[in-house]
């Protein structure tokens, strides 16, 4: 059977040589299937003497109709957000820790990657955030999200007073630590942690997550995902940022306002055939049960 993939991406973990020996036999072995690989420029250094062409992430884009991240789940937010402008598909093989998106462990990869390059395979769309910062009026920064933005205190053991606004309407002005604002793939990370809900990434929804608020009748919520979610840092508060996926961060000043929208455009990710989003609850959080 034809693959219904003719162009490779390959993005690996960054400068982390223990990703080499994975990425080596995948590269051998998408040549060996004599399909077009393309390497991203700093996976490149990983490989030296590889043999295969090398581009950006926008040549990446441009050009593949699959990309293979090698690394953890830390390595496919950062492959999403590069990539979410593209017509791309992205599939995982975790090299990380926990791994709830990147669900390949390389013990298993060229099984699985047989049948996903022969078309079987599992295909979900998953929402994004965009994150616009505004003072007095003007945007000053942004940046795109798969997993959550994050307003939070950074230097300093105090509390950082905020107004949470949904399409509008006051939510509520209170202190804590920060305000987690996530998707449904960022429901079991930092939201998690914060004691969020679980959202079935299907879901088109948004969780709203205070951290350690001053407050302790302040619950998470969950919205709809079209909604427009806005947090003004409200005067004399200091030290605030916004973090996007835990790996961008945006400086704040006093007054200035969050805007956070769901982005147009859905990130698509693959899984190999029998891909089965509980199993993978029960044997990363440890629920028990058959796996």
């Amino acid at each position: 059977m034809a693959s219904p993939f003719h162009c490779i991406g390959l993005i690996g973990r960054y400068a982390d040589p223990s990703i080499q020996l994975t990425l080596k036999a995948l590269s051998d072995y998408l040549k060996q299937r004599r399909l077009r690989v393309i390497l991203d420029e700093s996976t490149a250094e990983l490989l030296p003497g590889h043999g295969l062409e090398t581009g950006s992430r926008a040549l990446i884009g441009e050009h593949c109709d699959l990309v293979i991240v090698i690394g953890g789940d830390g390595t496919l937010l950062n492959a999403a957000r590069s990539l979410i402008g593209y017509d791309v598909s992205l599939l995982a093989i975790n090299r990380g820790r926990l791994g709830f998106l990147a669900d390949i462990s390389p013990g298993e990869m060229m099984e699985k990657l047989d049948a996903v390059l022969q078309g079987s395979y599992t295909e979900e769309d998953r929402i994004m955030l965009r994150a616009a910062i505004e003072r007095e009026g003007e945007c000053i920064s942004g940046s795109d999200a798969l997993n959550d933005v994050v307003v939070h205190k950074w230097n300093v053991a105090r509390m950082i007073e905020f107004e949470t606004y949904v399409n509008d309407h006051l939510v509520h002005t209170h202190r804590s630590d920060g305000m987690i604002v996530a998707t449904p793939t960022g429901s079991t990370a930092y939201a998690l942690s914060s004691g969020g809900p679980i959202l079935h990434p299907a879901l088109n929804a948004i969780v709203l997550v205070p951290v350690c608020p001053h407050t302790l009748s302040n619950r998470p919520i969950v919205v709809d995902g079209d909604s427009r979610v806005e947090i003004r840092v409200k005067d004399g508060s200091q030290s605030a940022q916004v973090t996007c996926d835990g790996q961008i961060g945006l400086s704040l000043a006093s007054g200035d306002l969050i805007k956070i929208r769901r982005k147009d455009k859905k990130i698509r990710l693959l899984h190999p055939p029998g891909h089965d989003y509980y199993r993978v609850l029960r044997a990363k959080l440890h629920w028990g049960g058959k796996l």
